[in-house]
């Protein structure tokens, strides 16, 4: 009889152990979530609108000729039309997917995988060595936002992402984030 009354305590121990782990866990992901709400709701009348996303805006840029007129070097923004993805060689957007955000398709703006893996590399290195941003972001920064790194900045960018997910396609975001990313020695977009 003693046995089972030590038993049934320590079944009961663990059930309540189990149980206050659980109700922790829906406090926290209700308090969370009540808190993202309530950042969102802060900041949506800031939110710009898509349309202005497809205007190409062309900016100054020059040409270097030679005597003979062949184009020596070209510098400074020369906007054309923006292509879209399906116009595109299949292996470019994937090869973009592959080195910048692997999980593109399968997540809402923000990876969570991804950010949980940088937070992690970056408390062990103690300083910032890796980042989480999604390509979805890193649209948002460069259409929106300044360089800087700043916490605010990282919440605007996460809400204008997300923000880009609810009214865009995945192709859509790829396009635009394909006809506007900067590659490096004077270069944007494909």
């Amino acid at each position: 009889m003693a046995d089972s009354k030590k038993k049934s305590a320590g079944v009961k121990k663990k059930r309540s152990l189990g149980r206050r782990l659980a109700q922790w866990l829906s406090v926290t992901i209700v308090v969370f979530a009540v808190a993202w709400v309530g950042i969102f709701l802060a900041f949506a009348p800031e939110l710009p609108d898509t349309e202005e996303l497809w205007r190409v805006k062309k900016s100054p840029g020059i040409t270097l000729l030679a005597a003979d007129g062949a184009v020596l070097a070209r510098r400074g923004g020369f906007g054309g039309t923006l292509v879209g993805v399906a116009r595109l060689p299949p292996y470019l957007p994937q090869a973009v997917i592959a080195t910048e955000d692997r999980r593109f398709y399968r997540h809402f703006g923000m990876d969570v995988i991804g950010f949980a893996r940088a937070v992690y590399s970056n408390i062990r290195a103690g300083g910032v060595v890796q980042g989480g941003s999604t390509l979805t972001q890193q649209l948002a920064k460069n259409l929106y936002l300044s360089p800087e790194r700043t916490l605010m900045r990282k919440i605007r960018e996460l809400i204008l992402a997300i923000w880009l997910e609810t009214r865009l396609t995945k192709d859509q975001i790829l396009t635009l984030y394909l006809n506007r990313v900067y590659l490096g020695a004077g270069s944007y977009a494909v």
